[in-house]
């Protein structure tokens, strides 16, 4: 089938924006509450702790920015207060879902934490249950795990919140892709000690930037407050007792994000329906869309991708940069069918790639649901790539060889959703 470039770029997922937000930027304009401190801010704090249940909300300028609050408090409540300059959490390790973007990680190496990635399971995409308990075992010590809900699926979040709870260790939820998801009626983001949003241009609300420190701990949340406006202590002049950040979100951003947060529903059911017109475009290929549970769980369906069967996947490798296929018959992978969209102008990614295979992060630990992920192969031995239940032992690399992100933008129209499932189809002829 012959195919015509789309006029207008299709893209993975681009802010979406209704007029209600200018309002919000103009009032902080004309009443020159230019700055981080202002009644949008205020006022998207209480909207968020309304909306998602949480005790308190606390505004920052990105979702990174949050999630590294969140670990320097986490390390302060179990290790104390350290060493100027040494990091919260002084070269322990914290455990971290595997398949996520590296801003997830991050925060951890700002405070001097060693990052151990948790392999992905299956059912969901996330931390797998089984690997986490497996790490415990390895490392009794650790006292801080951070949970991603990928792509705005949430994780097995019972069984992970359970592991914490009988080891001791805080729970962060990294709830930047999956605002307005919830686990059995229960909003992301909220069953952590701390937790965090993301605002970014792409995400399902957006400011442009920013995001959000979670918590139901009022102590928690004030000191938030006080590190991200430079620690500033209570006095007429500049007095710091403590180290701060430049972390506090413009009230100008804030606008933004205080006229997105009404549609948070809307956009939620337009990312559904374009994973639904998805699933049913793609039944009669070898391909699935990323899992969730539909039984305990609501995603945002924030990005919709999908997975080829092993045996349908044609030949493809792929250095750090850079990857190569061989076209074959009845089969396609994700770099044929990821450059077949850009050629018409769509916009896919690959998956994001496992943090444990990024060159920052190979020499860290790595836990399989076997234990041990490292170093599994012998070259005079039979290798373990495949693991004792018969599915790969490294599922996030199986995840990310197979599987890539699909034009996810909610402006798309059906019409031309319906000429991407028909590209990809042809991708298998």
């Amino acid at each position: 089938m012959e195919f015509q470039a789309f006029k207008n770029k299709i893209w993975l997922s681009s802010p979406t924006m209704h007029g209600e937000e200018l309002k919000y930027v103009t009032e902080a304009y004309e009443t020159n509450w230019m700055s981080t401190v202002g009644a949008n801010i205020n006022e998207i704090e209480r909207i968020v702790c309304e909306k998602l249940g949480c005790g308190h909300a606390v505004a920052l300028s990105a979702g990174t920015a949050s999630l590294h609050m969140a670990v320097k408090l986490a390390g302060e409540r179990i290790y104390g207060q350290t060493q100027l300059g040494k990091g919260a959490l002084g070269g322990h390790r914290v455990f971290c879902s595997d398949m996520t973007f590296d801003a997830t990680v991050n925060p951890v190496v700002y405070e001097g934490g060693v990052p151990v990635f948790i392999d992905t399971e299956y059912d969901t995409w996330n931390m797998d249950p089984v690997a986490l308990e497996k790490a415990f075992e390895m490392y009794p010590d650790v006292k801080v795990v951070v949970l991603v809900h990928l792509y705005g699926v949430p994780a097995k979040i019972d069984e992970i919140r359970a592991i914490c709870d009988k080891h001791g260790a805080i729970l962060i939820e990294d709830a930047a892709e999956s605002m307005g998801a919830t686990y059995k009626g229960r909003q992301t983001g909220t069953f952590g000690e701390y937790n965090c949003i993301s605002f970014n241009g792409n995400k399902i609300i957006t400011g442009s930037s920013g995001g959000m420190l979670l918590t139901d701990d009022e102590e928690a949340a004030n000191k938030v407050r006080k590190w991200s406006t430079q620690s500033r202590e209570n006095a007429p002049w500049y007095q710091h007792e403590e180290l701060g950040y430049n972390y506090r979100m413009s009230n100008v951003i804030a606008g933004v994000v205080r006229g997105q947060l009404p549609h948070l529903e809307e956009h939620i059911a337009q990312k559904k329906e374009i994973y639904m017109r998805y699933k049913e475009g793609f039944k009669d290929l070898p391909v699935s869309m990323n899992p969730y549970d539909a039984e305990n769980s609501e995603p945002n369906f924030w990005l919709s991708c999908m997975l080829i069967d092993g045996e349908a996947m044609c030949s493809q490798v792929r250095s750090e940069t850079e990857a190569l296929y061989i076209s074959e018959k009845g089969r396609s992978c994700p770099t044929e069918i990821l450059e077949t969209l850009a050629k018409y102008n769509a916009e896919g990614r690959p998956i994001w790639k496992p943090m444990h295979i990024q060159p920052i992060y190979r020499m860290n630990a790595f836990v399989t649901r076997e234990g041990n992920g490292r170093a599994k192969t012998n070259a005079y031995v039979g290798g373990r790539a495949i693991g004792k239940d018969g599915n790969p032992l490294d599922v996030g690399m199986d995840i990310f060889d197979r599987g890539l992100c699909l034009p996810s933008d909610n402006k798309m129209t059906a019409e031309e959703q319906e000429i991407i499932v028909e590209m990809v189809k042809g991708c298998f002829e």
